[in-house]
């Protein structure tokens, strides 16, 4: 084998070294960058929509922005979606939400929703669990006749607040009761 072809063999084997070591942990993927992109999206549209919520994330110690989640089901259901926790504006980890149910259920839907972290002490429950499910604990911002989320002085002083919006499909109501959030690296 001659000189050249042997370095051509060596920086062709080397060339991708790093495209391998990338693989399965998200490093150099346009994971965070698409879920980021989506997050901004979702983000922009809640308060441009939805007007209230702005003191509400000015407030909040942290906020998960789901910027979808798709839910079927038909007897037995299930729901995936993928999102950023964000503190202070900045995305601090990402997020998979998943979700099974059993019972009389037909249909699917799609759903945004982000949840305000109101306490520190919320926030680092959440961040510090292997997986934080989401149960009774969670203050719903409803919409009223007008269409716009209304946040009460219940809903103000919960530790962690709800907003579901931008919901379609044909499933009866959205809900995160037993939805569960565990950190990935996209």
């Amino acid at each position: 084998m001659s000189n050249l072809t042997r370095r051509g063999f060596t920086l062709g084997a080397l060339a991708g070294v790093p495209v391998l070591a990338g693989c399965g942990n998200g490093v150099g993927s346009a994971g965070p960058a698409r879920i980021d992109a989506r997050v901004n999206a979702t983000l922009n549209h809640l308060y441009e929509n939805y007007p209230n919520t702005v003191p509400l994330a000015a407030k909040s110690n942290g906020m998960l922005v789901m910027p979808l989640v798709t839910e079927a089901g038909f007897g037995f259901g299930g729901g995936y979606g993928r999102g950023a926790l964000r503190v202070g504006n900045a995305t601090v980890d990402y997020y998979s939400a998943t979700k099974g149910s059993v019972g009389f259920q037909i249909g699917a839907q799609q759903f945004a929703h982000v949840l305000f972290f109101m306490t520190e002490a919320a926030l680092e429950r959440f961040r510090r669990g292997s997986g934080w499910v989401a149960g009774a604990d969670i203050e719903y911002v409803i919409s009223d006749q007008g269409g716009n989320l209304r946040a009460d002085t219940t809903t103000a002083t919960a530790p962690v607040v709800a907003v579901i919006f931008g919901q379609a499909g044909l499933l009866a109501g959205a809900s995160l009761e037993g939805m569960k959030y565990t950190r990935i690296i996209p």
